[in-house]
Parts: C-alpha cells; sequence; structure tokens
C-alpha cells in the first residue's frame, strides 16, 4: 500500500484526533481513507448523474423554440397549476 504524509496546522491535528476518538476510527489514517472513499464516491455519482442527464437531454431531440419561450410557458404552467 502506498503512504502519503500529511502536514496539518494544529487546530486541524486536533480536530481529526477528536473525530478519530469519536468515531471509533483506528487511526488518522483510517479516517483519513474513509474521508477520501467517501469523496470518490461523491464524485463518481455526480459524473453517472451528469451522464443521464446529458443523455436524457440528447433523447429529447432538438427543440425549436427560444428558451424564453420555453421559461415563459413553464412560468405560466405553474402560475395555472396554483389556481
Amino acid at each position: 500500500m502506498a503512504q502519503l504524509h500529511v502536514s496539518l496546522p494544529a487546530d486541524l491535528q486536533r480536530y481529526v484526533e477528536g473525530r478519530v476518538s469519536a468515531a471509533g476510527f483506528t487511526d488518522p489514517a483510517d479516517y483519513l481513507r474513509v474521508l477520501i472513499e467517501r469523496d470518490q464516491h461523491s464524485y463518481q455519482a455526480d459524473v453517472r448523474r451528469v451522464r443521464l442527464l446529458v443523455e436524457e437531454g440528447i433523447a429529447s431531440g432538438i427543440v425549436d423554440r427560444e428558451p424564453e419561450d420555453i421559461l415563459d410557458d413553464i412560468i405560466a404552467d405553474i402560475r395555472n397549476a396554483d389556481d
């Protein structure tokens, strides 16, 4: 396993130590590993979501109207639904 050495200011070091103790991590490396894995999963989920939105947009076809007209229709639909 590769090693990574990280320097932290004293206040962050105290925070990490507190989190390790309070959350039951085995050591700061375990805590950091979990944070990185969470970030990785979140990033991958964001990429999947954007790809699905792009695919949905492509599949919806081309609209031959001005964006302002489409927004006006959406706003009108919302107002009519409230009545």
